[in-house]
């Protein structure tokens, strides 16, 4: 090798090692002295690549030093500069970025990071969705040309409704043409939610060592990729609010394995009540009855809060025909299904079973773009022996605001995503209904709530 293909090598080494450096900094918890260790070095090799820079290699095709069809990819260590939505923020973009890859302030759909639970998509559809041939659990819903029957507010006039129509929609009180939400209105009350929220942490509660990201294909590996902790510290005077306490006195009522049936006490019954009659007092659930009341889906506050009594804590069978889940359980406490951990979407409950030495946090596939509390983690971590994927969460919100958003996306889009704004940015959420069974005139319960995605 010559010297002058050598000195190119180096300086195109120096590149990548800045770029990476500069990501490095950036994590919290990274070793002050291995950074001037790198700091040393990417000083040496920079200047060898200012050096083959001013001798005239300024750019070499095919060697990623150029956005050219690499706009938005993710973070590539390999390359000399990136192109991702992050690179701005680092300082490691190539000249050419902002030219070829322009912003994109709003768009429509946000990029998925996390998929479908495990048990959603072990089941069937048939044991999501109720038989076609039946408004059972399906009044009001959209119109679908491929069913047999139909359960929506117009299919009187087209002569096309379910036999059971009448007797099992009737009652609902809401038109699904007159009253149907849009993505702009559940858009505009969810940044009036994210302002509601005065209880959620401030920037000085939470320190968070995130480490190490990986990519999503690397989540199978089961490789615990940070010694530390995700908490570094949290305020716990955060836990005295009403709401918290509230919250973390219901954490220790059920039994994680499934299969095994829950059964409450006269005082864990209370605890159910006491939380809900304390999140109802927060500006939060205010403007989320507010805004059903207005859409003609809850006709007093005393409906309101029955209805998420039963969709969130009414019991139904996971496993072996016992009563031994219900959607609180599941999405905020935890569970363990075929040797597996499912729901587990809380910043709280994680910090808590941390500092108890029962969970060990293994990595991240996608930090979310907020500045301040509330921020969404997408991570993978190793829960008393038992594994979590890919597990989504919202850091240093306050409970209320994490049983607000999930209630208003399972009433205004069961089963589908639910497209919300948070601090300008897109953020989705995806629910299930339970289908199994139900609650009322075939009300569905919540079988699972958690975020899909964001903006990256």
């Amino acid at each position: 090798m010559g010297d002058r293909e050598a000195l190119e090598r180096a300086g195109e080494q120096g590149r990548r090692w800045d770029s990476v450096f500069n990501r490095e900094l950036s994590t919290p918890g990274f070793s002050p002295r291995l950074c001037a260790s790198v700091a040393l070095l990417s000083g040496h090799l920079q200047a060898v690549s200012q050096w083959t820079e001013g001798a005239g290699h300024i750019h070499v095709a095919g060697k990623l030093e150029s956005c050219a069809s690499r706009c938005h990819e993710k973070f590539n260590r390999d390359a000399a500069c990136q192109c991702d939505r992050q690179c701005p923020r680092h300082g490691d973009c190539c000249e050419d970025y902002e030219h070829l890859c322009p912003v994109q302030e709003d768009p429509e759909e946000p990029e998925p990071f996390l998929g479908l639970e495990e048990e959603m998509l072990e089941a069937p559809a048939s044991n999501l969705y109720s038989a076609p041939s039946s408004c059972r659990d399906r009044c009001h819903e959209a119109f679908d040309r491929h069913q047999p029957c139909h359960c929506n507010a117009r299919c009187p006039e087209f002569g096309n409704c379910c036999k059971d129509f009448e007797s099992l929609c009737g009652h609902e009180g809401f038109s699904y043409s007159r009253d149907a939400i849009t993505k702009e209105e559940l858009q505009s009350i969810s940044e009036k939610i994210y302002r509601a929220d005065i209880n959620k942490a401030q920037k000085e509660d939470i320190i968070l060592n995130s480490q190490n990201r990986i990519s999503p294909s690397e989540a199978r590996d089961h490789v615990d990729r940070c010694p530390e902790p995700l908490f570094t510290y949290v305020n716990e005077k955060l836990f005295s609010k009403p709401t918290y306490a509230a919250f973390i006195s219901l954490l220790n009522n059920y039994q994680r394995a499934t299969g095994r049936g829950e059964h409450f006490s006269a005082q864990q019954l209370a605890e159910q009540d006491a939380f809900l009659g304390e999140v109802m007092k927060t500006a939060v659930l205010k403007e989320l009855y507010g805004f059903l009341r207005h859409q003609n889906r809850y006709s007093s506050e005393q409906e309101f809060v029955n209805d998420l009594k039963n969709m969130w804590f009414g019991l139904y069978s996971r496993g072996n025909e016992e009563e031994d889940s219900s959607g609180f359980e599941h999405i905020f406490s935890g569970e363990i299904k075929k040797g597996k951990v499912t729901g587990f979407h809380n910043w709280i409950r994680f910090y808590m079973q941390e500092k108890e030495g029962l969970v060990d946090y293994y990595s991240h596939v996608y930090d979310g773009p907020w500045d301040s509390y509330p921020d969404v983690l997408a991570m993978q971590f190793n829960w008393d022996g038992y594994y979590k994927e890919v597990g989504s969460a919202f850091i240093g919100s306050s409970p209320e605001f994490e049983f607000a958003l999930y209630s208003l996306c399972f009433i205004a889009r069961p089963g589908k995503v639910c497209q919300l704004s948070l601090g300008g940015y897109p953020l989705a959420i995806q629910t299930y209904p339970w289908d199994k069974s139900t609650y009322g005139n075939g009300k569905k319960y919540i079988a699972t709530a958690y975020v899909v995605s964001s903006t990256q």
